[in-house]
């Protein structure tokens, strides 16, 4: 693989052909170093001119012309010339968007052949190998209007240079004789009794050779070996599949399951496929899978669902996106899914077929997060696609057709053997055209054997017929009961693709990097170019401040007004995932937008740019805690609701109703059983005399309390403008009201902290105590570094907690020690009503 050693200069600074380019002697010492994968702009933003890019709105500022013209990229690589059966084989799996490519001064292709940024090339170069050191170039085009590429829509700005450059891996491969490519593992399970699991292992073989070959294909993996014979004839190009109706090896007895997140481990096996000649190994491949059936179903109210090895699975999760200059590497991918898993979500949404290489996806098969893989809606809007659309978007010609099915052809045999992913999704907003749509169903039943579908929206295809899927919104702020009392359509019933409660913002500390402090209170026009960029909607912060002044009150300076925005997006999207989990099973899958930020943002996400959780982040993990009690806010119920495989006996629930003077205003326990994917009502709170917090605690049969929940409730109650409902929000006419919670005393919170090392990582353990006679409210913990800036990843088992008068509460952190051990680390405390504190981590 050509990762390292190459460089790119603009093409017009070159004032040099291709063919003097790609020659040894050709001099690049004033080029720029860079590494492949990389977009131009992912390795320009390293220079000191762009230091300052993301703050305020100096994005908006930049100098876009230098992409006008084509960039070079170039690098050498060792090879030796070859004999007779040996080829020479490039292999490029992303370009953007279109590139003539060189080697050793000779021309391999030109852009009208290499085009299509989810296309994947590969050349024989056998004929232009030289002894040594070889010279690959290759001049790359950005995206132009109408092209159909990578694309963000409308969550952050176009980046600068449209995503121009090499974005996925390129490889050159030396192959002696026969080819091997696109092996696969397919499996099906009886998901009656899980015992049992049948193969079926596919691959394509080529002989390159001017003579006949004649070998044995080895199939094997932990329990199972089999060999095959294979005569390949001079030129030869076959697919060989082996089925257990012919290979008994191939049922398997007891399997090792993939599981998602919250159901099981995800477990995972390596096939090693080889083709063998005279004990020597000509080609093989490894393919790592998962056993695992996929289902899809339909509710008997028309919602589309899932199950896994036989289970209804009640899909939860949120939209990923890439960096805006690509810029992912592998250890921020892992940070971002491990707190995917964290959250309790078990889905990641790639709406664009994302990653510049496998491994987002190999991460998700690790860590049991299943995934959703399908194109963006940039392809539907005529806005983000630069052509006319219509109702089935901007495909329409028979040539475009026939790009678009070759991207998916090349995106399914590039990740078919993912257990995690369990769709494909041909549209988001929109269905394929009919001419398309036939395409696609025909492709689907060569190469894969999981569901697909046709849109993410609520669509009726002529011939896939309904989607069962919905894509109401809403995209902004909702108050929580909203979830509950909504029907027609972003409410918790059905599959909601893509939703969420609008602005999301990120923590003080990150904030403080792309808003200046001049701009920063009272909010300027610089937040507002870190909204989305929607011509429509959720463009500018104006409803997140309606919202805070209404609930809370006027805030009165920069700090007041976050603490009081994460108030309000903490408990807003907490109860979106709750009403999920309680009216199952009328919901059957709920994704929310977004997941995490391809730049400095303050709209959908629960983790930032800079990779730290927002405080939403923390109301998705209290709302998916795997047995978790839940307050309804639509009828004043509370829910019990099990989300594991498991049935949970002798649970103890405590409820409990306390006026903000920490004195029980209403109390009650109940013994209980929880069945799995079977919430059920334990209780009714009384109406509401004054501004009061509801806890909620669970005890398993042991008396361990294994859950717990804290609820602040108003007496007024609130009005929704139902009349004036649109896509992206619900109105308010009226607000509950808070701001009796600004009365709170401040007080101190004493906390004491140990540590230990588990593995690879760091456990702080800390013990928050409340020894004042009032409620700790909302109390906020931060692992700073001597810099106060976070440090990422850590995973904390509580964030924003609140604690009645006397109450006391363990935290623990966890961060990998590599990461922890160079910092100086020390624990900020502080909330809604307690005196800020720092605690200095002693390391040993």
């Amino acid at each position: 693989m050509l990762t390292e050693n190459w460089k790119i200069q603009e093409s017009a600074k070159t004032k040099a052909s291709g063919q003097a380019i790609s020659k040894a002697e050709y001099n690049t010492h004033d080029w720029i170093d860079a590494h492949v994968p990389s977009t131009v702009m992912g390795i320009l933003s390293t220079q000191e001119k762009y230091a300052n890019l993301f703050i305020d709105d100096n994005y908006y500022k930049a100098d876009k012309s230098i992409f006008d013209s084509s960039w070079w990229y170039r690098t050498t690589f060792e090879a030796e010339k070859p004999e007779a059966g040996i080829m020479w084989l490039l292999q490029l799996d992303g370009i953007s968007y279109s590139a003539n490519i060189w080697l050793n001064g000779k021309n391999i292709a030109q852009k009208d052949e290499v085009h299509g940024s989810f296309c994947r090339f590969e050349f024989d170069i056998s004929q232009h190998i030289i002894d040594g050191t070889n010279t690959l170039a290759l001049e790359v085009f950005r995206q132009q209007p109408g092209n159909f590429g990578l694309g963000f829509v409308d969550w952050n700005p176009r980046p600068l240079d449209e995503s121009m450059g090499i974005w996925r891996e390129v490889t050159v491969k030396k192959i002696d004789a026969v080819q091997m490519k696109n092996s696969v593992v397919r499996s099906k399970v009886n998901t009656e009794t899980l015992e049992e699991a049948w193969l079926t292992v596919g691959t394509e073989l080529k002989n390159i050779s001017r003579k006949p070959i004649t070998g044995n294909l080895k199939i094997s993996t932990e329990g199972m070996s089999l060999v095959y014979p294979v005569s390949l004839s001079a030129g030869e190009k076959r697919t060989i599949t082996l089925s257990p109706e012919t290979q008994e090896a191939l049922h398997l007895k007891n399997p090792k399951l993939w599981w998602c997140n919250g159901l099981g481990n995800a477990n995972l096996y390596t096939m090693n496929v080889e083709f063998i000649q005279n004990g020597t190994i000509k080609a093989s491949e490894k393919v790592t899978f998962g056993i695992r059936e996929i289902e899809t179903y339909f509710t008997e109210k028309g919602h589309r669902g899932f199950k896994l090895n036989g289970k209804e699975v009640l899909i939860k999760g949120a939209g990923w996106t890439d960096d805006i200059f690509l810029r992912n590497t592998n250890e921020s991918n892992e940070a971002q899914v491990k707190y995917v898993k964290d959250m309790g979500m078990n889905t990641i949404r790639f709406e664009n077929i994302w990653g510049t290489s496998q491994n987002i996806y190999d991460l998700c098969d690790r860590y049991g997060i299943l995934a959703m893989v399908g194109w963006s809606c940039q392809w539907e809007w005529e806005n983000y696609l630069g052509k006319p659309c219509d109702e089935f978007g901007g495909i329409k010609t028979e040539a475009e057709i026939d790009l678009i099915i070759r991207y998916m052809r090349d995106q399914i045999l590039w990740l078919r053997n993912h257990p995690s992913i369990f769709v494909w999704l041909t549209g988001s907003d929109m269905l394929p055209r009919p001419s398309l749509e036939k395409k696609y169903i025909a492709l689907f039943e060569e190469i894969d054997n999981r569901p697909w579908l046709g849109a993410a929206s609520n669509r009726k295809s002529e011939l896939s017929g309904p989607t069962g899927m919905k894509m109401n919104g809403p995209y902004e702020y909702v108050f929580p009961s909203y979830w509950y009392l909504d029907t027609l359509n972003g409410g918790a019933y059905g599959f909601n693709t893509e939703t969420g409660p609008g602005c999301q913002i990120p923590v003080k500390e990150s904030v403080n990097r792309f808003i200046s402090p001049e701009n920063k209170w009272p909010l300027s026009s610089a937040w507002d170019a870190h909204c989305t960029t929607s011509d429509a909607a959720m463009n500018s912060m104006s409803l997140n401040n309606e919202v805070v002044s209404a609930l809370w009150g006027k805030p009165k300076n920069f700090d007041d007004f976050l603490l009081k925005s994460h108030m309000v997006n903490y408990e807003a999207i907490r109860a979106m995932f709750e009403a999920f989990r309680v009216n199952r099973p009328n919901t059957t899958g709920i994704i929310q937008w977004m997941l995490n930020s391809a730049w400095p943002s303050l709209y959908w996400q629960l983790i930032d740019f800079y990779l730290v959780p927002t405080p939403a982040y923390y109301g998705v993990k209290k709302a998916l805690e795997p047995i978790q009690l839940i307050y309804n806010y639509g009828d004043s119920s509370i829910v019990l609701s099990n989300e594991t495989l498991v049935p949970a006996k002798g649970l103890k629930a405590n409820i409990t109703l306390y006026d903000l003077n920490s004195t029980p205003q209403f109390s009650k326990s109940v013994m209980v059983d929880a069945e799995p994917g079977k919430p059920i009502v334990i209780g009714k709170l009384p109406a509401n005399k004054s501004t009061s917090l509801l806890k909620l605690e669970l005890f398993n049969a042991k008396g361990i309390l294994i859950a717990d929940n804290v609820y602040w409730l108003s007496n007024k109650k609130e009005i929704f403008d139902w009349e004036n409902s649109n896509w992206y929000t619900t109105p308010m006419k009226e607000y509950p009201d808070y701001t009796h919670f600004n009365l709170l005393k401040n007080i101190d919170l004493p906390t004491e902290y140990t540590t230990r090392k588990e593995a690879e990582e760091t456990i702080i353990s800390l013990n928050i105590r409340n020894t004042s006679e009032t409620i700790a409210f909302f109390v906020e913990l931060k692992l700073l570094d001597e810099n106060n800036e976070w440090i990422v990843p850590s995973l904390f088992s509580d964030n924003y907690v609140t604690l009645i008068a006397a109450d006391q509460k363990k935290v623990e952190i966890s961060v990998p020690t590599a990461i922890i051990s160079e910092r100086k680390a020390k624990i900020s405390v502080s909330g809604w009503n307690v005196n800020p504190q720092i605690i200095e981590i002693e390391q040993k």
